[in-house]
């Protein structure tokens, strides 16, 4: 970067800003311009097919187990395939594996539309959601890697906080497209079927196979080391061996799994808020909501002074909106103050929003640290390691939640029991996450001092 010197006749003036510093200069970068909005357009059809999901299976089963399913059903794939995808990342040209798997996914999403369509068993849909996670595996430690390689080491930040935003972004008009496409195709709320929104998460995955694919990129491979348990398992150990980046995985890991509580937002949409498919996709744009007006925050600040301290405030405070989230309806508080339903409902989207926010903040820490600190030759292992974190974290939570939800859905005080079971599950996983936060704060005290990040 070089400094741009004020002009002789006015020697008091500050010296302009460098363009490399301007808060859109990535932006200028074509390549990684492309490959954002092909991320975002997959990302929004994927966000859409979640949610679809959520609604098809609960509507066809009304079983909080279900839910639970579908977590489970993503992470499996994500458990056995994490090592082969790491080094298949840092073996094999990056772009091709983009484009391999964004096909598989749109085929995937084919299958879906079929088996909605015909209502075939629900057996089906786990099947595709296990093909699914499997892909999925395998694109993001490449994707991750890809993009490091896309812009200059002082515009990384930038990258990763708008990749982050384009990705918010498509979870604020996920849910509302989702609603969007059920309601023009005719008899879908009648049947439970989603089979449109299905056939329009493929034809964005195809959308986002044409925008990558002119991308002039080309991943130079170094002499690869010979295939042996010790280079296959290369990222788990270098996670291990720097606490820095073990300590915020770790942290990550506990939060999500712990206090999130998006998969069980059918129920409270359902059994709390009397709301319907309309109110589940304001629940589920919240936090996406949240995240993206902190995405843009952060834009426009500078690189963050204390991102440790920042980092672990963050996880704190997404635990306690959590916390907040899970009390704050007619079934709980509402029983002793006096407000109408509509206004819990606000107030509860208030707080998923906050939630968002605070948790965009520790992604765009985390994602930073894990993609600088580590050498290009490894970075697919690592980001394969790193995806498995944040995927675990987020479908074993969705699995946990819908677990918890199932065991206390028994009628108590707290009012139905679909509500009941919704309420304890959130309520415990946000007083976890505030555990976990002070836990991994005592454990590794790098994260503490952790200062700049770029």
């Amino acid at each position: 970067m070089h400094d741009q010197e004020s002009p002789e006749n006015l020697p008091d003036a500050p010296a302009p800003k460098p363009v490399a510093d301007h808060p859109y200069a990535v932006l200028r970068n074509g390549d990684f311009a492309r490959y954002l909005t092909g991320r975002f357009v997959a990302t929004l059809g994927q966000q859409m097919l979640v949610v679809a999901i959520d609604w098809e299976l609960y509507r066809r089963t009304h079983s909080a187990l279900s839910l639970a399913f579908v977590g489970l059903s993503l992470m499996v794939p994500m458990i056995l395939c994490t090592v082969p995808a790491g080094h298949f990342a840092d073996t094999f040209n990056r772009k091709k594996i983009i484009l391999a798997m964004t096909l598989l996914l749109a085929a995937s999403s084919l299958c879906l539309a079929l088996i909605s369509y015909f209502a075939a068993p629900v057996f089906w849909i786990y099947f595709c959601l296990f093909v699914i996670g499997a892909a999925r595996t395998f694109l993001w430690p490449a994707s991750a890697a890809f993009v490091a390689s896309l812009v200059p080491h002082r515009q990384f930040a930038s990258a990763v906080t708008f990749n982050s935003a384009a990705f918010q972004f498509s979870c604020v008009v996920g849910p509302a497209a989702f609603g969007l496409v059920v309601a023009l195709t005719p008899h879908a709320e009648e049947n439970n079927t989603a089979w449109a929104v299905y056939v329009f998460n493929a034809l964005a995955s195809l959308l986002c196979f044409g925008l990558v694919a002119p991308i002039r990129h080309l991943h130079k491979v170094k002499p690869a080391e010979p295939v042996s348990a010790r280079s296959l398992v290369e990222g788990f150990r270098f996670v291990y061996q720097n606490k820095i980046i073990l300590g915020t995985l770790t942290l990550d890991l506990f939060a999500v799994l712990l206090g999130g509580a998006v998969t069980i937002l059918p129920m409270f949409a359902d059994d709390i808020f009397h709301a319907g498919a309309e109110g589940l996709g304001w629940l589920r744009n919240a936090m996406a909501v949240g995240a993206v007006l902190c995405a843009f925050l952060l834009a426009h600040r500078p690189p963050l002074q204390k991102a440790g301290q920042t980092m672990l405030w963050s996880v704190a405070l997404f635990g306690l909106a959590t916390v907040l989230f899970a009390v704050a309806n007619p079934n709980s508080l509402g029983r002793w103050i006096a407000l109408p339903s509509s206004s819990w409902f606000w107030l509860s989207f208030a707080l998923l929003a906050v939630a968002g926010a605070v948790d965009n903040i520790s992604v765009v820490v985390r994602q930073t640290l894990v993609q600088t600190l580590t050498p290009d030759e490894k970075r697919g292992r690592v980001s394969a390691v790193n995806s498995l974190f944040i995927g675990t974290s987020n479908e074993l939570g969705g699995f946990r939640a819908g677990i918890v939800a199932y065991l206390f859905t028994t009628p108590t005080v707290l009012g139905n029991a679909h509500a009941t079971g919704a309420i304890v599950s959130t309520l415990t996983g946000g007083l976890g996450s505030i555990l976990v936060v002070l836990a991994v704060a005592w454990i590794w005290p790098e994260i503490r001092k952790l200062g700049k990040l770029v």
